[in-house]
């Protein structure tokens, strides 16, 4: 009976030892938190944008274990007075891709070049391709800072775990490359940084900056300063003993009273 091949797309070479080493893919495919994604399916819709004269997609792992797609893209003319907060004008190409393509195939960042990095060969250069994380990603609103304390606490976090310098409070955490996970750290860092256990399904609800502060700000249990949250104890223990103190001189009373 013939024996059936079947071609996984990896590439691999023979060891002497007779096994097989993993050189890579190849194609373009990739595995983010559980989707298989081929990256010259999101290149082609992009290219089919009349803005993008060239763009590279690619898997980047700035930090170990947190997977994102970046789009690198070149447009076909400069654009002239781009909106402000927008990543130069990169949020009409999300909406375009969005239309398209499933959200898990939707890039977490898009960095605009003026032209693509090439190898002596003429071809994209992937290795050269710059880090995004000093670059600021695509926003659906224009830029506004925060302008609270808390707003900026909150602000503080997302950097940490985006990698973003510059995030406006009306920015998505999840259209800025933010997932399940890192909203699992998020929850620990807020409980850490505000002294507030927060419910994910908060946090999933209220997913900018703007609207967390807002909810943070009308919850019962609001943030106050260590000194205030140790002074609430105490007051709440004295008033306890206080209530046990009188509860044992009701009782001693009432074995006291002439039957």
């Amino acid at each position: 009976m013939p024996h059936a091949l079947y071609k996984t797309g990896d590439r691999v070479r023979y060891l002497p030892s007779g096994n097989l080493e993993y050189l890579g893919r190849l194609d373009n495919q990739v595995k983010i938190r559980g989707f298989r994604i081929e990256l010259s399916e999101i290149e082609l819709v992009l290219n089919q944008h009349p803005e993008v004269a060239q763009t590279v997609v690619t898997v980047r792992e700035d930090e170990p274990g947190e997977l994102r797609l970046v789009a690198y893209v070149v447009h076909n003319t400069p654009l002239s007075n781009p909106s402000p907060g927008k990543a130069d004008g990169v949020t009409d190409i999300r909406s375009f891709l969005a239309a398209k393509l499933p959200t898990y195939m939707i890039p977490a960042v898009f960095v605009v070049l003026k032209q693509l990095p090439l190898t002596p060969n003429g071809k994209v250069n992937r290795q050269a391709l710059p880090a995004p994380n000093n670059l600021l990603s695509a926003l659906a609103t224009s830029l506004i800072l925060p302008q609270t304390q808390i707003e900026q606490k909150i602000a503080d976090i997302w950097q940490e775990l985006l990698h973003i310098n510059t995030i406006g409070i009306h920015d998505n955490f999840f259209d800025l490359g933010g997932h399940s996970l890192l909203m699992v750290r998020m929850q620990g860092q807020l409980r850490d940084r505000l002294n507030q256990d927060i419910p994910l399904i908060e946090l999933f609800r209220y997913a900018t900056i703007n609207s967390l502060a807002t909810y943070l700000a009308q919850t019962t249990t609001s943030t106050l300063p260590d000194g205030e949250v140790e002074s609430r104890i105490v007051q709440l223990e004295t008033g306890k003993q206080r209530l046990l103190k009188r509860r044992q001189q009701l009782l001693e009373n009432q074995q006291t009273k002439p039957n």
